[in-house]
C-alpha cells in the first residue's frame, strides 16, 4: 500500500515512524528539510522536500497511486486544500487533521467529502473523550471497547493487595475463564504474554474481557470505583475546552489558566464552568482553590514536565484520580513509574485512529494502546488462512501475538489453547508494534 503523509510535525512524524515498520510504501512530504532530515535515515520510507499544497509536489511523489494520503500539518486549511488537491490528482482516500469542531458535523462532512476530504481527524476531541472515558472508570488506567461493544479492553496497574500478583497466567487463583491478560506494561517494556509470564507489583495489566464481568476483575485486582463529581484542571487548552463541552454538565468544572485573554475566552465559552486566573504549578494557588476538595485533577498545560510534577502535586494533596497530557513520547515510561495516574498523549490517539484506517475492519472499533510499542487490532479470517489449520495450542504463532477474542456467527468469545478459528470468523489479535503485517499472514 502506497502511503503519503503531508506534514513532519509531531503527528506525522510519529504516523511515519509507526507506519515504516509496517512493510508500506510510506512518503513524508515537509517543506521543512531539517525535519525531513531527523527521520530520513532512521526509518524505512522516503521523505521530499516541498509544499503540501503545491499541485508540482503532489505529481512528483505520485499522489495519483496512492492508496491514502494523510494531511497532518498544523494548519487547518493547508490540511484541507492539500486534501482536495491530490483527491483531484488520483489520491484513492485522503485524511486531514482538522482544529475545528464545526467540520466533524454531518453537513459539514459532507461538504468537505465533495471537495475530496473523504475523513477527518481532530486530535483535541479525540484526547477529550479518552478524558471522559478515564473519568467514568477511574479505577483503570485504560478502557475500552471491542468488537462493536460486546468487549472491553481495561488496563490496571496492580498493586500489592492485588490477588494476581506473582503468579504466572497459566496458575492465576480464578475458576472460570471470564478474561484474557492480552498484555503487560512493565516499566519501559510491553509484555504480549504466554502461559509462563508472571504478573508483578507495579505492573499495568491489560485484561479484554465482558461488561458482566468487569466487576470481577476489580475486585481481583483490590481496586475500588468512586465517583467523580468535581474536577480541577490545570490549563485552558483546546482539550480542556472540548472536555468541558462535551462532558454535558456530568462534572463540576474548575478551570485554573496563567493566560487573562485566555481566562476571558474560556469564560465566553463555557459559562457554566468556573474560570480561575492563576498558575497552578504554584502550591499556594492549588490552596487557595481548596484542590483537597476536588475528586479528580486534570494537568493539561502545554509542558509534558510540568503536568507530571502537578499530577505528583496533586496526589500530595490527597486527589484520588489524576489525569496528564504528556506529549513527549519519551517520557511516557517515566510517567507510568512515577505513578500519576492516566496519561493523554493525543499523537498516538490520533495516529492510532489513521493506522486502523488501513485495516478492513471500523475504524471506530478498532483502537491501538495508548503506548507507542503495542497494537490491538481485529482482523477478519480468509479462507485457507493458516490460522484455521488447528487448535490454538497446536499452532506456532510468531512471537510478539496473541489471540484475546473471536466473534463466531454472532457470537463473542474469548480464546483459550482448545479454540479453533474458522474461515469469517471476526479476532482480536495483540501485537507489538512494527508486527501487524507478520500476524496479518496468518489470517490472509
Amino acid at each position: 500500500m502506497k502511503i503519503i503523509i503531508a506534514g513532519a510535525g509531531e503527528v506525522g512524524t510519529h504516523l511515519a515512524k509507526m507506519l515504516s515498520n509496517e512493510d508500506q510504501d510510506i512518503i513524508l512530504i515537509d517543506s521543512d528539510q531539517e525535519s525531513l532530515d531527523l527521520i530520513d535515515n532512521n526509518y524505512n520510507l522516503m521523505t521530499y522536500n516541498g509544499s503540501t499544497s503545491s499541485f508540482r509536489t503532489l505529481r512528483d511523489v505520485g499522489v495519483q497511486d496512492a492508496d491514502l494520503y494523510i494531511a497532518v500539518t498544523p494548519y487547518e486549511t493547508r490540511n484541507i486544500t492539500s486534501c482536495a488537491i491530490a483527491k483531484q490528482l488520483g489520491a484513492r482516500c485522503t485524511v486531514a487533521r482538522i482544529d475545528n469542531f464545526e467540520f466533524l458535523g454531518a453537513s459539514c462532512s459532507k461538504t468537505l467529502s465533495a471537495i475530496g476530504v473523504d475523513r477527518l481527524i481532530y486530535p483535541e476531541h479525540l484526547a477529550a473523550q479518552e478524558l471522559i472515558l478515564s473519568l467514568n472508570h477511574n479505577w483503570a488506567r485504560h478502557w475500552a471497547e471491542l468488537a462493536d461493544g460486546r468487549l472491553l479492553l481495561i488496563g490496571v496497574k496492580v498493586r500489592g493487595n492485588c490477588s494476581l500478583i506473582n503468579h504466572q497466567l497459566k496458575d492465576l487463583p480464578v475458576s472460570n475463564h471470564t478474561f484474557h491478560i492480552a498484555a503487560i506494561k512493565r516499566n519501559h517494556e510491553t509484555i504480549i504474554p504466554n502461559g509462563d509470564d508472571e504478573i508483578l507489583d507495579g505492573d499495568i495489566v491489560f485484561f479484554v474481557t465482558f461488561e458482566k464481568d468487569v466487576d470481577l476483575i476489580r475486585e481481583l485486582c483490590g481496586k475500588k470505583s468512586f465517583q467523580i463529581k468535581r474536577v480541577l484542571i490545570m490549563g485552558g487548552s483546546r482539550i480542556a475546552m472540548r472536555f468541558a463541552l462535551e462532558s454535558e454538565g456530568r462534572f463540576d468544572i474548575k478551570i485554573i489558566e496563567p493566560n487573562r485573554s485566555i481566562c476571558e475566552r474560556l469564560a465566553t465559552r463555557l459559562p457554566d464552568c468556573e474560570i480561575e486566573h492563576g498558575d497552578a504549578r504554584d502550591i499556594d494557588t492549588l490552596r487557595e482553590n481548596h484542590i483537597g476538595q476536588y475528586d479528580a485533577f486534570v494537568a493539561l498545560s502545554d509542558s509534558s514536565e510540568t503536568n507530571i510534577l502537578a499530577c505528583l502535586t496533586a496526589k500530595e494533596f490527597g486527589i484520588r484520580k489524576t489525569v496528564a497530557d504528556v506529549e513527549n513520547i519519551q517520557f511516557i515510561g517515566q510517567a507510568e513509574s512515577l505513578n500519576i495516574g492516566t496519561i493523554l498523549n493525543k499523537k498516538l490517539i490520533a495516529s492510532s485512529r489513521i493506522f486502523k484506517m488501513l485495516l478492513d475492519a471500523d475504524e471506530s472499533n478498532n483502537k491501538s494502546f495508548a503506548l507507542p510499542d503495542a497494537e490491538v487490532a481485529e482482523l477478519t479470517v480468509k479462507q485457507h488462512a493458516k490460522i484455521t489449520r488447528g487448535y490454538i495450542k497446536d499452532l506456532r504463532m510468531p512471537y510478539g501475538m496473541t489471540l484475546a477474542a473471536v466473534i463466531h456467527d454472532g457470537q463473542c468469545s474469548l480464546v483459550s489453547g482448545m479454540t479453533r478459528i474458522e474461515p469469517g470468523d471476526g479476532v482480536v489479535v495483540f501485537c507489538l508494534t512494527g508486527t501487524i503485517h507478520k500476524v496479518e499472514k496468518w489470517f490472509n
